[in-house]
């Protein structure tokens, strides 16, 4: 298990914040697949340091839970009237049944120890007719991230860390959730440099780097630095990011 109370607790905003203009892309490609009326309540599952948390309360003009078992990270949250954090998990979720009309799980879900109960719980706090948008890698439909080359282990551990797609359905189908037939794609990410990537991926903060043997971690940022003092201006790949859209039938 990662410690979000820890060292990755204290560098998380460093390595993984965005700025407004990529939240603002996220949410209005979340709002493609979710119901037209306003105001909506959203349930952000696994919310971290609240990253995105603001930027739907201003999409979808209603509520917003951010449910998150990490007190550092919520204590680092960013504040907005309409956002609640909640110290929670995702298998025991602190709201009432047919409470939110969205849910969003952006690169929480395997970090579930307990999946198909998490997804009971997501069924539980969905009104009919809501919609789940669980965001995620699957082993296999996975990027290939340019950084892998620094790290001979990285794309296998991250692999081990995912479900495939159809695991995934399947969990949903047994909480009572119907999956969408495809993996939806979005391209939200913010265009960065080889520099500015260096800079985020040299915090570590990606959970990759918790699981990666360390023999591997201090010579493959020596040679990703050297790389990106050479060609810091180079402009790097945006991959998309594989989401699965989830309903619960009305």
């Amino acid at each position: 298990m990662v410690d979000y109370d820890g060292r990755m607790g204290r560098v998380y905003v460093a390595g993984r914040g965005m700025p407004a203009a990529e939240v603002r892309r996220w949410t209005a490609a979340f709002a493609t697949y979710l119901p037209e009326r306003r105001p909506l309540d959203v349930l952000d599952l696994g919310s971290g340091t609240g990253r995105l948390s603001p930027g739907l309360a201003e999409e979808f003009q209603g509520r917003v839970y951010g449910v998150e078992p990490s007190d550092r990270m919520r204590e680092a949250a960013e504040q907005h009237p309409r956002v609640s954090y909640l110290k929670g998990s995702a298998e025991d979720i602190p709201l009432p049944e047919a409470s939110v009309d969205a849910v969003l799980m952006f690169l929480s879900f395997h970090h579930f120890p307990d999946q198909l109960q998490a997804l009971r719980e997501v069924h539980r706090v969905l009104r009919p007719g809501g919609v789940a948008l669980l965001r995620s890698q699957f082993s296999d439909v996975m990027p290939e991230l340019f950084w892998y080359e620094y790290f001979p282990s990285a794309r296998e551990v991250d692999a081990a860390m995912y479900l495939s797609v159809a695991q995934t359905k399947a969990l949903a189908v047994e909480a009572g959730l119907v999956p969408g037939e495809d993996v939806v794609r979005i391209t939200a990410e913010e265009p960065r440099t080889f520099g500015e990537t260096y800079q985020r991926l040299s915090h570590r903060a990606l959970s990759t780097f918790e699981y990666l043997p360390e023999d591997e971690i201090e010579p493959g940022f020596e040679r990703f630095a050297a790389d990106a003092e050479r060609d810091p201006d180079r402009a790097m790949p945006v991959y998309d990011a594989t989401t699965l859209v989830l309903t619960r039938p009305s």
